[in-house]
């Protein structure tokens, strides 16, 4: 793809994904890397559109939040991503096509959604931060967070296991995917997403 690295870190509200990507880019950094964080929805206009539409989904029909993503991702890629890539950095990005493949699957059917991002390059590796639903909770309640996504466990159950459809379509398509065991305290999963990324390097 290019001289430096995409690494995307993928998981459930709650699971410290955020956490551990900006984690490992303070680590990259340290080790000395070129490396930033970025995250989708993007902070691009698209990107900005999309976080509206979440807030306020009567601003959008639903079946048109995967198209927004796609064009978000496409924009993300061409103005961000690529770019930095070409430079030699590293790229930790919080969220990409898995979530999508993920989320959107409520929306489209799974397959009208990998052909909406079938043509973006696949990173380098994708990092699954592997916790129950239950603990993505109780983190969720701990911190105080809004529970709306938890509050219909038994769509919560369906998006965890979205997810999971999610990540064995990506490795079906040839994406370098990891589960990475999120439980315990945020240095040992640290510790864990590093040994996994040194692979990658």
């Amino acid at each position: 793809m290019s001289s430096g690295r995409f690494i995307v870190v993928e998981g459930l509200d709650g699971s410290g994904k955020t956490t551990q990507a900006r984690r490992l880019v303070s680590t990259l950094q340290a080790t000395g890397h070129l490396a930033r964080f970025t995250a989708e929805p993007s902070g691009l206009p698209i990107g900005k559109l999309i976080r509206q539409a979440l807030l306020d989904p009567s601003q959008l029909g639903e079946a048109t939040l995967p198209y927004l993503f796609a064009a978000d991702r496409r924009d993300h890629l061409d103005r961000e991503i690529l770019p930095a890539l070409a430079r030699g950095e590293v790229l930790v990005c919080d969220r990409y096509v898995g979530s999508s493949l993920a989320y959107q699957s409520f929306s489209l059917p799974l397959e009208e959604v990998w052909s909406l991002n079938a043509r973006f390059p696949a990173p380098d590796l994708t990092l699954f931060i592997d916790l129950p639903l239950e603990d993505c909770a109780a983190r969720v309640r701990a911190r105080g967070a809004a529970l709306e996504r938890f509050e219909d466990m038994d769509r919560a159950s369906a998006l965890a296991a979205a997810y999971g459809l999610s990540m064995a379509t990506l490795k079906a398509r040839g994406h370098k995917v990891v589960a990475v065991d999120g439980h315990g305290p945020a240095d040992e999963v640290a510790a864990r997403v590093w040994a996994e990324v040194l692979r990658c390097l």
